[in-house]
């Protein structure tokens, strides 16, 4: 059996056992997998930066508006807040066995994974859209329309507190419709078979960006959820 690490070029371009799935300037789909997820992990790192520059802006507010930040915290819906914590827990799982299905060559697997995993980021999607309809329409959208309903004492850090809310929440759903994007593409891939157990990179490094966008809203989620909900 000729070894997986270093298949041979076929006149494509690629290996000679798979349509073209090894790039010419690889040596073997090990090493090109490898560029791959060192490329991904990077390109997570820069995101961790990103996120953490509105987390470092969010903690220093916080500390600087204790009690105004826990009482804007009030008007979030925990429910809504729960249950879109539970959907992307529960998409995590359905992104991982999407990539263990790929890995093990199962491919009818593959497509019912990505689509349950689309259909639950569509769902948080829709229960956020939700949450902001709730807040423009009670006049919590920052801006010259913004009226906090609460002591006018902690109106102005208030509309601080919904600024890095709507900043944060709304870059983290852009990141999940970005993913949502990228598994279309995967659910086509699969549709024509390109994915097998010998090769599904672009499967698991999608995988690690979705678990990235989720462990953002876990983090997310008690920031701006929970905060107000220990203080009288």
């Amino acid at each position: 059996m000729a070894d997986p690490r270093r298949l041979p070029h076929g006149e494509d371009g690629g290996p000679a056992t798979g349509p073209g799935y090894l790039q010419h300037h690889f040596e073997s789909l090990v090493q090109q997998k490898d560029a791959s997820s060192l490329g991904m992990w990077l390109f997570l790192v820069t995101e961790i930066l990103f996120f953490g520059g509105l987390f470092l802006v969010y903690t220093i507010y916080r500390w600087s508006y204790p009690l105004a930040f826990a009482d804007a915290s009030r008007h979030m819906d925990v429910r809504l807040g729960t249950t879109n914590t539970a959907v992307l827990i529960i998409s995590s799982l359905t992104m991982a066995m999407a990539v263990h299905s790929a890995a093990a060559g199962r491919r009818r697997l593959i497509i019912p994974f990505l689509a349950a995993t689309m259909l639950l980021g569509t769902t948080f999607l829709g229960i956020k859209a939700i949450e902001y309809t709730e807040h423009i329409r009670h006049h919590l959208f920052p801006g010259p329309w913004f009226h906090y309903p609460g002591p006018q004492i902690h109106a102005r850090p208030a509309e601080l507190f919904f600024s890095l809310y709507f900043a944060m929440t709304g870059l983290h759903a852009l990141h999940m419709v970005i993913g949502l994007g990228i598994l279309s593409v995967l659910v086509v891939q699969s549709r024509r078979g390109r994915y097998t157990g010998q090769w599904h990179t672009p499967i698991e490094m999608s995988g690690l960006y979705w678990h990235f966008v989720d462990i953002v809203w876990i983090f997310l989620f008690p920031l701006l959820y929970l905060i107000g909900r220990h203080v009288h």
